[in-house]
This record gives structure tokens, C-alpha cells and sequence, in this order.
């Protein structure tokens, strides 16, 4: 493919419903520190992309980030078996968020009523497992643009919604009017401010695919273009969403962003989301149970025939695998707190140490004696990268805890997999 298309299929990917998490970032951060947080954050992600991207180049026959795990770490087994476990983890929390996430849009939708959200998120299960079946991946790519369109509208209403309301969101008390500060407003605690932190992480990450990418390529060596490209409207997309709502909405902000619409727009809204959240969760399903099929099948006569036992076997990953996330997605009940565990476990580790990694062996023998200044320093400042990457891993994952403890101690959710109404 083209470095037009490969830049598509990445806004593709990063169209989706973490951006709505922004504006909550913003109020946790303030509005200054959410919009270096992002500047931040972006630049060091559009750097660490193009070390993947060198080494790529350097080892064209690695096609996937588990082949990356193991060329990294020796060539050994495990090393590839550990990137693939990275890999199917990460994509089944993204469907447990997506089913999470299902069941909300219906319950708001179905306001004043609801539906059990147990069964709310069963129904987003199957029509997700549904819409996984088909074994050839040539729909995802037709099904990433109708995603990137739906969820464009959503945001696009978001904003003009924030707008329209003014500095009236719902939730509104005349007696405390919207206030925006520059950095934390007093009483953020750390947990609160380093999952904000997370929740823009999670957005920007999306190394864990462009191996694949760049192997599909023609030209591989354009893959920088797509890069630029993509960060660049990245940028403009997450800044707008995150300063433009919590503007309006001050300390009223929630996560997704739509919590500050008024019912009606809240409603019209969250309709263009519910599409896009059921296809990214069947993009992320499709990857991961073609992988797993592969591994079961790809010696087989099954794999590339259709077979009784080659489409049972792939009827079964695709359901136990969302049947997986589900579990995830209802034992972990909190959309913004179930982004920061995910960036905590795999984006520190992707984004951050893998990138890294790659770096020491892109340019190995050429890092310190004898080299220029500016290759020391960019030696030394892979070490901190590779320091921030172990850091996110380790604090975040206590943070994001904290939080799924504080938000059960709070009585948000008073069980998981419980029948309570969790409408926005």
C-alpha cells in the first residue's frame, strides 16, 4: 500500500473513543498542563515511531511486534511468546472497553429507562462476536473508515453540542459557576493526575501495529510521511476536543466528554458513537483471533480452506475471545480508569521500552565511544525513555488500581457484572 493509504488506516485507528477522554484529562491536568501533557507526550510518541520505524528498515523481515520481541531480546522463543501474550492482552482489554462502553450508550439511549447493563454488554458481546465471523480481514479496512466517519460526526457534535450549551452543562449548579484553571485545580490527588496522564498516553500509542503496516507497504521508506501526516492531524483533533469542551464545561467535565451534554445532545451524539464502538472492538477481535488462528491452524489444511473443523475452531476464538474481554469489560466498569490500566500495562512497554530497545540495536556499536555529542545524547536519552517506559508500567499500574478500588469505595458501581443502570 501507499504511505496516503498506510496514513489513512492509522487516522483510522486513532479516530476513536479515548479522544472523548481528553477534556476530562484537561480538567484533571488544567488547561495548560493538559495541553503540554499532550504536546509532550505526542512528540516523544512521534519519535519513538520513527525508531520502529528505522529498525523496521534495518530487519525488513520482521512483520509483526512479536517478531520485534523476539529479534530484540536474542532471537529467543519466549521473548516472541511474551510479545504475542502483550499483544493479545491489549487487544482483548480494548474489546472489554468496547463492550463496557456498548452497554453505557445503550442505557443513555434508552433513558428514562434501561436495560439490565449485564445484559446490555451481552448484547454488544454477540453482535461484536457476529460481526468478527467473516475469516478474510479485507472488511476491517471498509469498516475502519465507516468508524473513523461515525465517530468524526460524534466528536464534530460533541463540540458544536459544548458550544451551543455554553457555559451550561448538564449537571449545572448556578451556584458554582464553570471555573478552568491553568494546571491542577487543589485537591487533584497524584492518582487522579497520573491517570490523566495515562488516558492521553493510551490515545497517542498505537505502535503495538505499525510493523504490519510497513511490511504491506510498497515502499516502506515512506512510512514517515504517514507519521508526520497523522501527528500533525492528531494534534489538532486531541488539542480541539480537550481545550474546546473543557472551556464550556469547566469542572463539570466527565469521561467520555458527552457526560456534559444536556440529554437531548447527549443522545444524538452517543447514536453516531455506538457504531464506532462496535466496529474498532471487532477490528481489534479480528487481529487477534486471526493471530491466534494462524497459530492453532496455520500448518493445517484448515487454515486456507473451509473446513467443519477450520470454521468451528475459528468460531470458537472469536467468541471465547469476547467472551474474555466481556469479563474485562464488566469487572473493570469505569471508562476512564480502564484506558489508564490499559496504557499502564502495554503502552509503557510498546511506546516506551520496545521503541527504545530498537534504537541500541538499529545503531549497535555506534552509540558512545568515538560517536558525536548529539548521538551520546540521544543515547542517553533512550536510557530515560527506557526509565519513563519501566516508570509508567510500575506507577501506573498502582494508580489505575487505586482507582478501580476508589471508584468501587465511592459507590459508582457497587458490584462488577451488575444489573444497575450505567447510563451517562
Amino acid at each position: 500500500m501507499s504511505w496516503k493509504k498506510a496514513a489513512a488506516l492509522l487516522f483510522g485507528e486513532y479516530v476513536c473513543l479515548a479522544i472523548l477522554s481528553f477534556p476530562y484529562a484537561f480538567q484533571t491536568l488544567g488547561m495548560a498542563g493538559g495541553i503540554l501533557s499532550t504536546i509532550i507526550l505526542g512528540s516523544v510518541n512521534l519519535y519513538t515511531s520513527l525508531l520502529l520505524h528505522a529498525y523496521c528498515l534495518k530487519y525488513p523481515q520482521l512483520v509483526n511486534i512479536a517478531d520485534i520481541g523476539r529479534h530484540l531480546f536474542g532471537g529467543h522463543w519466549i521473548f516472541y511468546e511474551i510479545t504475542a501474550l502483550v499483544l493479545v492482552l491489549n487487544n482483548t482489554f480494548l474489546m472489554g472497553l468496547h463492550t463496557l462502553t456498548g452497554a453505557e450508550i445503550i442505557n443513555t439511549l434508552a433513558a428514562p429507562g434501561y436495560l439490565c447493563t449485564v445484559g446490555a454488554s451481552i448484547i454488544i458481546t454477540v453482535v461484536s462476536a457476529i460481526g468478527t465471523l467473516p475469516r478474510k480481514l479485507e472488511h476491517v479496512a471498509l469498516m475502519g473508515i465507516v468508524s473513523a466517519i461515525t465517530m468524526g460526526i460524534a466528536i464534530i457534535l460533541t463540540l458544536a453540542f459544548s458550544g451551543a450549551q455554553g457555559r451550561n452543562p448538564a449537571g449545572f449548579n448556578p451556584d458554582e459557576p464553570v471555573v478552568i484553571t491553568a494546571w491542577a485545580p487543589k485537591g487533584t490527588t497524584f492518582v487522579a493526575g497520573f491517570n490523566a496522564l495515562l488516558n492521553i498516553l493510551f490515545t497517542w500509542v498505537g505502535q503495538i501495529v505499525y510493523p504490519s503496516f510497513i511490511a504491506e507497504m510498497k515502499q516502506p521508506e515512506d512510512f514517515p510521511k504517514a507519521l508526520y501526516a497523522v501527528t500533525i492531524a492528531e494534534f489538532a483533533l486531541f488539542l480541539t476536543v480537550g481545550i474546546v469542551v473543557y472551556y464550556y464545561s469547566g469542572q463539570y467535565t466527565g469521561a467520555p466528554a458527552v457526560t456534559v451534554l444536556k440529554p437531548v445532545f447527549k443522545k444524538i451524539a452517543f447514536s453516531f458513537v455506538l457504531p464506532t464502538t462496535i466496529i474498532i472492538g471487532i477490528i481489534y477481535a479480528a487481529v487477534v483471533a486471526k493471530y491466534l488462528f494462524v497459530r492453532f491452524f496455520g500448518k493445517t489444511r484448515h487454515f486456507a480452506n473451509h473446513t467443519v473443523i477450520g470454521w468451528t475452531g475459528w468460531t470458537a476464538i472469536v467468541f471465547t475471545t469476547w467472551v474474555f474481554g466481556w469479563i474485562v469489560g464488566e469487572a473493570i466498569p469505569f471508562f476512564g480508569t480502564l484506558i489508564s490500566l490499559l496504557s499502564a500495562l502495554f503502552d509503557g512497554w510498546i511506546g516506551f521500552i520496545l521503541c527504545s530497545m530498537a534504537f541500541y540495536r538499529t545503531h549497535e556499536g555506534q552509540l558512545w565511544t568515538g560517536q558525536p555529542v548529539w548521538r551520546k545524547a540521544e543515547s542517553a536519552f533512550n536510557v530515560v525513555l527506557i526509565c519513563v517506559g519501566v516508570f509508567v508500567f510500575a506507577v501506573g499500574t498502582y494508580t489505575s488500581v487505586q482507582a478501580i478500588i476508589d471508584g468501587y469505595a465511592s459507590g459508582a458501581v457497587k458490584a462488577p457484572f451488575g444489573c444497575a443502570n450505567n447510563a451517562i
